[in-house]
């Protein structure tokens, strides 16, 4: 059974809260989903994309780039629990070479979309357009001014974080379980050493130039 939040008064300014999506609703746009990624700037590994319908309410869900792994693991077993619908997709590496990131990262987002059973009008993003058949509101910072936006952030982390964890025992050696494949020194280290896996990004300009020396 799904827990409906406590209600409460409305967020400070600082926090976020319904105004983007207020704006919607005012043109008869209804429902309206949130809708934020992960993992764009990483070197492997896919980009996760999340969908979230929320009750209206107040939520402590924020930005999950400013939450801890644990906190962010709590916070999203919750957003499973209340929300109406959700939905997280990934496109992987081989897409992010294909399409470049960015068109990967929407490709990800209109599948989060079609794969929502609750069918929103409009979606708020956190500044990423798409070409979809609903109304699109893509203004900056929305995960730090939608309380539904900032839990399909920490869906989409929470998810590729599980993801690259999982890459761990399948490609030893590049620190996926810590890193999540972003380029930090140990990881860029294993990449010297070892040359990049299956998984790594070619397109990307550190691994395209390992992956250049390696063949001379």
């Amino acid at each position: 059974m799904r827990r409906r939040p406590r209600t409460r008064l409305p967020s400070p300014r600082s926090e976020p809260d319904w105004l983007l999506e207020d704006r919607l609703w005012r043109h008869g746009y209804t429902p309206v989903a949130g809708l934020d990624e992960a993992g764009r700037g990483a070197l492997a590994g896919p980009v996760a994309v999340a969908a979230v319908v929320l009750p209206v309410g107040y939520y402590p869900y924020r930005d999950s780039k400013g939450l801890s792994p644990g906190r962010r693991a709590e916070l999203a077993h919750e957003i499973r629990e209340v929300a109406l619908d959700w939905c997280v997709a990934l496109a992987s590496c081989d897409e992010v070479d294909d399409l470049n990131v960015l068109a990967a990262t929407k490709v990800a987002g209109l599948r989060a979309l079609a794969g929502l059973k609750v069918r929103p009008a409009a979606v708020v993003t956190d500044y990423l357009t798409l070409a979809w058949q609903g109304q699109v509101l893509a203004v900056a910072r929305a995960d730090s001014r939608s309380f539904q936006v900032a839990a399909a952030s920490i869906l989409a982390k929470t998810e590729r974080d599980r993801v690259m964890t999982a890459m761990e025992s399948r490609f030893p050696g590049y620190d996926f379980a810590r890193n999540k494949g972003y380029g930090t020194s140990k990881h860029l280290a294993a990449l010297e050493r070892i040359g990049p896996s299956r998984v790594h990004r070619t397109s990307f300009k550190p691994v395209a130039q390992i992956r250049l020396f390696a063949k001379r």
